[in-house]
Order: C-alpha cells, then sequence, then structure tokens
C-alpha cells in the first residue's frame, strides 16, 4: 500500500474510535463556545449559533477560565519561567548563568514579534481546555528566522501515543482552495487543485498533514528525511503524497491535555465534567423564562356568558384599554388573572446553585481570595489561603508544564540555537551535555510554594510572647537572608533591592552619622562648662 494510501487509511481508523468523543465535544462546544469550530455538524459560515443557549453561565466561565489558565502559566506582563543547569555546581559558573539568561531573554523575545503570534494563539489552546480537555499548538521555524505558533483546532486533529502515552504523532487534516494551494505547493501542487485553478479557484479540498517518528532517523544527518519526526503533506481525494518527505528535529505540534481518564488518549475538560449541570441550566432557564411570562402577563380567567371576549365585548389588555362587561353590576369582577401560585424565588436559587458549581469547575472562584474578603483578611490568611488555592491548582499545572509548556520551551530553544540566535555553549556546559531544567515563575508556581512563607509567619506569631520577654530571639534570623529569601518566593523584582555592598555601605554610613552624633551630644556638656568658666573669668 503506498504511504498516501495508508495514512488516510490510519486517519479512518481513528476519526472511527474518536466519534464518542466528536459527539459529545459537539454538545459542550454549542453550550459553551458557539462560535467555535465543529466537531460533528459542520456549520455555514455565518451562520447563526446560539439557538441552544439560554443561560450564559458556561459561557462566561469559559472566557474566564481561559484568562485564568493564562494568568496562572504564561502571563503577558511577566517572564514566567528561568532556565538554568541541571547540574547545581554549574550554577554557581558566571559563564553558564549568563548563558542561561540570555537563552531565556532570547525566548520570550521570539515570543513577542508580532510575526509568531505567541499569546494570541496561546489563549485558544486555553479556551480548548477549557471545553475539551485537549489543546494543540503548531511551533514552526520562520524561514527568515524565529519562531511562528498556530492553534489548531482538535476537530481537525487526531494523535496517536506511543508506550508511555505521550503523544508522539499527529493527524492535521485542513482544506485550501485551489488558488491556495497552487500558491503553497506550486507544481508540486495535486492534480485536482491545478485542474480547478482556470475554472474555479475557490474551490477547496481537503489535505492532511501526518508528522510521526521517523524509524531511520540520523541524528548526525543533516537530510531532511532522516529527522527525528518524518512529516507528509497527503491530498485526501487522491490519497497521493505532495512533494517530498519532510521532517522535524522535534514534533512541531504541542499536544496538552486537561485530566486525561484510564484507558483514554485524549483528555477531559471543565466542560465535560459538568455538562449534564449545563445542560440542566438551560432547561431551567426556559422553564423560568415561560414562568416569569406567566406571572408578568398572565392567562386570564373569563366568565362564560357568550359575550366578554366577542365582537364589541373583546377583551383588551394594552395600557389604558377599556373592556366592557368586566365586571358585573353588583361590581364583582367578571375577569381575573389565572394565579399559578409558581415560586420564582425558588427556581432562581436552584440555577444559582448549578451556576455556583460550573464556575467553581471552571476555577472561577480562585480570584475570590484576592477580591472579596481581601480587607478582612491579615497578611497570614492571605497566605495559607494562596496556599489551599496552590494546593489544589498543582495537579493542573503540573500537567500543563510537562506536556504543554515544557516540550515548548525545548523547541523554542532547540530553534534559537539552529538559528544561531544564541551565543556559543561555554565550555563547562558542553561537558555535562547542555543539560538544563526549567524554573517556572508565574503567579501559579508562586502560589503553590507559598507553604514555606506560610510557616514563616506561623514561627513569627508563634514566638512573639517570647520576643516580648527576650527581643534577643529575633537575632536568630538574617534580616537581609529573610528579605532576599522571601523577596524571591514571593516574585519581588531585585531592582527595587539593595545589594549586598550598597546595604554595608548604608549600615556604614548610618553608623558613623550615629557616632557623629554620639561625640556631639557628648561634647554640649563640656561646651556649657567651658563657656560658664569663660563667663566667670570674665
Amino acid at each position: 500500500m503506498a504511504i498516501g494510501e495508508d495514512l488516510v487509511a490510519r486517519l479512518a481508523i481513528l476519526k472511527s474510535g474518536r466519534m464518542n468523543f466528536d459527539t459529545i465535544w459537539q454538545d459542550v462546544k454549542d453550550l459553551t463556545n458557539p462560535h467555535g469550530g465543529d466537531y460533528v455538524e459542520k456549520a455555514s459560515p455565518g451562520e447563526r449559533r446560539t439557538e441552544k443557549v439560554y443561560d450564559q453561565t458556561a459561557v462566561v466561565a469559559r472566557e474566564r477560565f481561559t484568562a485564568i489558565m493564562e494568568a496562572l502559566l504564561t502571563p503577558r506582563n511577566q517572564e514566567w519561567h528561568n532556565l538554568r543547569a541541571s547540574d547545581e555546581a554549574l550554577n554557581e559558573d558566571a559563564e553558564v548563568r549568563d548563558w542561561f539568561e540570555q537563552a531565556s531573554g532570547m525566548l520570550f523575545k521570539l515570543r513577542s514579534s508580532p510575526k509568531a503570534r505567541f499569546y494570541g494563539q496561546m489563549h485558544e489552546v486555553y479556551s480548548s481546555l477549557g471545553d475539551t480537555g485537549n489543546g494543540c499548538l503548531f511551533v514552526d521555524e520562520r524561514p527568515t528566522g524565529g519562531t511562528r505558533y498556530r492553534y489548531t483546532h482538535i476537530g481537525q486533529a487526531w494523535i496517536e501515543t506511543n508506550f508511555e502515552d505521550i503523544v508522539d504523532t499527529v493527524y492535521y487534516e485542513y482544506e485550501l482552495t485551489a488558488k491556495a494551494a497552487v500558491q503553497k505547493w506550486g507544481d508540486d501542487a495535486p492534480k485536482c487543485a491545478r485542474d480547478a485553478l482556470g475554472d474555479n479557484p475557490f474551490e477547496k479540498h481537503k489535505y492532511l498533514h501526518v508528522v510521526r517518528p521517523n524509524e531511520n532517523a540520523d541524528p548526525n544527518s543533516e537530510d531532511p528525511r532522516e529527522k527525528r519526526f518524518e512529516a507528509y503533506d497527503v491530498c485526501v481525494m487522491d490519497e497521493t503524497v505532495i512533494g517530498d518527505k519532510g521532517g522535524f528535529h522535534e514534533l512541531p505540534y504541542i499536544w496538552t491535555r486537561y485530566t486525561v481518564s484510564p484507558a483514554e488518549m485524549y483528555g477531559r475538560g471543565p466542560a465535560m465534567l459538568v455538562l449534564p449541570d449545563i445542560q440542566m441550566l438551560q432547561e431551567m432557564e426556559k422553564t423560568f423564562i415561560r414562568a416569569g411570562h406567566k406571572v408578568a402577563d398572565p392567562p386570564l380567567l373569563v366568565a362564560h356568558d357568550g359575550k366578554i371576549g366577542r365582537g364589541s365585548k373583546k377583551i383588551r389588555l394594552q395600557p389604558g384599554g377599556i373592556n366592557y362587561g368586566g365586571v358585573n353590576p353588583d361590581g364583582r369582577p367578571m375577569i381575573q388573572p389565572l394565579q399559578t401560585g409558581a415560586r420564582l424565588d425558588l427556581t432562581l436559587e436552584m440555577m444559582e446553585q448549578k451556576r455556583s458549581l460550573v464556575r467553581e469547575v471552571f476555577l472561577n472562584n480562585l480570584w475570590e481570595i484576592l477580591v472579596t474578603d481581601r480587607v478582612e483578611m491579615t497578611a497570614t490568611e492571605v497566605l495559607e489561603r494562596t496556599k489551599e488555592k496552590g494546593q489544589l491548582l498543582a495537579p493542573i499545572i503540573g500537567r500543563q508544564q510537562s506536556e504543554l509548556l515544557g516540550p515548548l520551551i525545548e523547541r523554542e530553544l532547540n530553534i534559537a540555537m539552529r538559528q544561531n540566535l544564541l551565543p556559543p555553549l561555554p565550555g563547562a556546559l558542553i561537558e555535562a551535555k547542555g543539560e538544563y531544567e526549567i524554573e517556572y515563575e508565574s503567579d501559579a508556581t508562586r502560589m503553590q510554594e507559598t507553604e514555606e512563607g506560610a510557616a514563616f509567619a506561623r514561627l513569627m506569631q508563634l514566638i512573639q510572647p517570647l520576643v516580648e520577654g527576650d527581643p534577643s530571639i529575633l537575632r536568630k534570623f538574617d534580616p537581609d537572608a529573610v528579605v532576599e529569601h522571601y523577596g524571591e518566593k514571593f516574585g519581588v523584582s531585585t531592582e527595587v533591592m539593595r545589594t549586598d555592598d550598597e546595604m554595608e555601605e548604608l549600615r556604614a554610613a548610618e553608623a558613623q552619622a550615629a557616632q557623629m552624633e554620639q561625640v556631639a551630644q557628648q561634647a554640649q556638656p563640656i561646651a556649657g562648662a567651658v563657656r560658664d568658666l569663660s563667663e566667670v573669668a570674665a
């Protein structure tokens, strides 16, 4: 079987095996992200997609989840990771430290390039995690230098995993117009695109991009066909491979998952966990709207006299309408509203319980610690609450750091080295075979590290009675070391702190000033005595 035929056949098997997930993801998408990409039902461009949404809680909660994940993992306003040598002894080498600082700075420079589109595409990845529990980012090398990023919609991508449950193969199915296909591949464009170019350049055809481990890889070869991962572009219509086989040094598709159930390849996201509650909210909202409509504009009970409601006796409900025969000669109403006894307040309470659960699963309650009670809380209480949030976040953040950010940084760093954007490796680092580790510095990491700060705060509260009796106990702590250590833990910039040398100079100046003041104070009585003797002698 030809390679193109084999790849298309394997994709068909993967599609068949994921039908259950696609059906659930379509339901999730319709209620949490109605304008997003489809999985089963392919909507036409411009088509209205919000018919199934009556309650917007899940839609808003997913948007906030996306912002929360970005703030916790890859905040735009700060450098959220550092690089350091795996061998702790090497980190004492100034040349090694300087190289890693330059490397880390270069990665942030590449991401911030307008042509890279990093943060916009990462936003879509986090949004996809909230919906389906899966996210995919394609990281490519720009021909002119640098990196570029593209979010890959999960509905167009399928995966295979290796024996370690690590994603190592990605099938990406997409459409191109005949015009775009010829622009992309030139003379290598498939026959269907070249034939349609003259009559209908906007006719679309399906293509398949497959990246998988290369069995014939040679790390010492410069041949693109012998890289660690082989790549093929296939025209789905005629199942032929387009152009020559390509390759990548690393897997360019970074696939991450929110949580994974046993015996499943694909992840599950927050929206999937509370899908029944989201669906129930839609039904409750519809019922609430109908009940509210009946309360605001209730059905009318009319006496059956053969007149009221007919002809000139027609019931008028508009403002200022006059209804003749609405009362009998005794003044008794002949028309009255139907009182259903509906308790809208109970319906609202039930709906709010569901909404609260949806918001919690989407992590929307994380910032309540800093918003609702911060005026009433002490610093120790803030540390304790933050520590609790960090413990709850640890599994979520840990998976994203290992499946998303780790492979991402590794590929970016290798691209920068291949493009000679970094200085040569220091000799000591070459001997250590360039082994490095990533040190994350985002809010999520700091939330997990607040246990140490909380412990120190508890200790200070515990020894307070002892300090009142013996203040010298505080000499057990090195003030400079305490400030530097916890300042680093809590993300305080070193730019606002004085260096050790500056502190020594400042303390020396203060000691000298204090000594001079003491001398001056001691000299005052002597000066007074001399003045008195002078007056007596005169």
